[in-house]
C-alpha cells in the first residue's frame, strides 16, 4: 500500500515538472522561426530609392542636343561688285510714244539679239497714246526672253519710301549682276548727279544700264533725246522718286 502512494507521487510529479519545459521548449521554437525568417529577410538598401532613380535615368531616351544657331546670310548688297554695267545695243526712239519699245529693246540688248522697236511696239500693245504700263513691259521681256526674269515692282502714291527706295537699289543691283537691264515707267521731273533737271509731265519709258556705289545711283539710258546726252547718272532715292505712282520692270 506505501510502494502505491509513492508511486503515485511520483507519477504526479513528473506530470508537474515537464510541462514548463515542454513549452519553453515550443516558445524557444517560435522564436527561432521568427529569428530565422528575420535573418533570412533581405533588408532594403537605404539607397534603394536613389538606385531606382539612376535605373530611371539610364534606361531614358538621351536629350537630343541644341541645333546650332543658323549663321547669319550676308547682305546681297555687300557681295556684289562695287560698280557695274550691262552691253547693250542703244536706239533713240523714232517718235514721241515709242519710249516704251525703245527703252524695252535697250534692256533686251543686254541679254539677247532684240527684236525692233515696232515688233516689241506689237508685243506691248503701245499706241499713239503710249505703253500702258511696267505689267507691260515685264511681259513683253518674258515673252522675248522665254522665261520669267523679271518682275514688276510698283511704287504707289506720289513719293517713295526709304523702303522703296532701298528695293529699287537691290533690284537694279541684282539684275545688273545677272546681266539684265531694267525698264522703269517715270513721271514728272527729276535732277540727275550733274545738277541737269527732266522733265516728263506726260509720262515717260528708260532703261537702267548700270550701277555704283553698291546701286546707290543708276546709271540711265533715255530714249528721247531730250536733255543732254543720251545716258546720264541718277542717285536711287530720286530715282524712285521719279518712279512714284509708276512701276518698274526688274
Amino acid at each position: 500500500m506505501r510502494l502505491q502512494l509513492a508511486d503515485v507521487r511520483h507519477h504526479l510529479a513528473s506530470l508537474r515538472r515537464p510541462l514548463p519545459a515542454v513549452l519553453g521548449t515550443a516558445a524557444l521554437a517560435v522564436v527561432s522561426i521568427g529569428t530565422a525568417a528575420m535573418l533570412n529577410q533581405s533588408p532594403e538598401p537605404a539607397d534603394a530609392h536613389v538606385t531606382g532613380a539612376a535605373a530611371a535615368l539610364s534606361t531614358a531616351a538621351p536629350e537630343r542636343p541644341a541645333a546650332p544657331a543658323e549663321a547669319a546670310k550676308p547682305d546681297p548688297l555687300l557681295l556684289a561688285p562695287e560698280a557695274k554695267e550691262v552691253s547693250y545695243d542703244f536706239q533713240f526712239q523714232p517718235n514721241f510714244y515709242f519710249c516704251g519699245p525703245a527703252s524695252t529693246r535697250i534692256a533686251l540688248s543686254s541679254s539677247v539679239n532684240a527684236p525692233s522697236q515696232s515688233d516689241l511696239a506689237g508685243l506691248l500693245g503701245t499706241t499713239v497714246n503710249g505703253t500702258n504700263s511696267a505689267q507691260d513691259t515685264t511681259r513683253a521681256l518674258n515673252q522675248v526672253l522665254g522665261r520669267d526674269a523679271y518682275q514688276t515692282h510698283w511704287i504707289p502714291g506720289q513719293r517713295a519710301s526709304g523702303a522703296q527706295a532701298e528695293q529699287l537699289q537691290r533690284d537694279v543691283v541684282r539684275a545688273i549682276g545677272e546681266g539684265r537691264g531694267v525698264v522703269a515707267n517715270i513721271v514728272g521731273g527729276a535732277t540727275d548727279v550733274t545738277g541737269r533737271y527732266h522733265e516728263f509731265g506726260g509720262g515717260h519709258y528708260i532703261s537702267i544700264i548700270g550701277y555704283r556705289d553698291r546701286g546707290r545711283a543708276v546709271e540711265i539710258a533715255d530714249p528721247s533725246g531730250m536733255f543732254g546726252p543720251r545716258t546720264y547718272w541718277m542717285e536711287t532715292y530720286p530715282m524712285a522718286n521719279w518712279v512714284a505712282s509708276r512701276g518698274y520692270s526688274a
